[in-house]
């Protein structure tokens, strides 16, 4: 199964970035899929895909999860743009740990990942059991140590 999607996945790429969808260029499409087949069966002959690799389980948490971090990202974005602009509102740089629920490494990064995307914190260690961010703020901490986010990276995992 993993093959089956990696093979699927490889080949919605090569045609998303090749440009041909019709019929009339169907050479170009046989040695497409053909070439999608050999990457996928080198990469099986190579043993190079682990067992979190690819994850279709994923993809269904990931079009509500994604259009959330999208919205914490912008707010985060307002949030940081503000105290740049206006230098009355306080920044209170400080280091906090958070404990991450999830189970998997994949998981773990995406948790780790999201933080360092949302403007005023970073990741700066991440561990089996928790991650170093710096926040740039205390609201900015205290977001991250709320578990909010990592509720919703935890339950991409079911």
């Amino acid at each position: 199964m993993r093959y089956i999607s990696m093979s699927i996945v490889a080949f919605a790429i090569w045609l998303l970035w090749s440009g041909h969808y019709t019929f009339d260029h169907t050479l170009i499409l046989i040695l497409g899929i053909l070439s999608c087949g050999f990457v996928v069966y080198l990469v099986s002959r190579l043993d190079i895909v682990d067992e979190e690799g690819i994850q279709i389980n994923l993809a269904r948490h990931l079009i509500v999860y994604i259009p959330w971090l999208l919205w914490a990202i912008f707010k985060a974005n307002i949030d940081v743009a503000k105290r740049i602009l206006n230098p009355k509102l306080p920044i209170a740089p400080r280091i906090v740990r958070v404990k991450g629920t999830q189970k998997t490494d994949l998981c773990r990064v995406i948790f780790a990942n999201s933080i360092t995307l949302t403007p005023g914190t970073v990741s700066l260690d991440l561990d089996e059991e928790e991650i170093v961010v710096h926040a740039l703020t205390e609201e900015a901490a205290d977001d991250v140590q709320s578990g909010d986010m990592d509720h919703r990276v935890t339950t991409l995992e079911q």
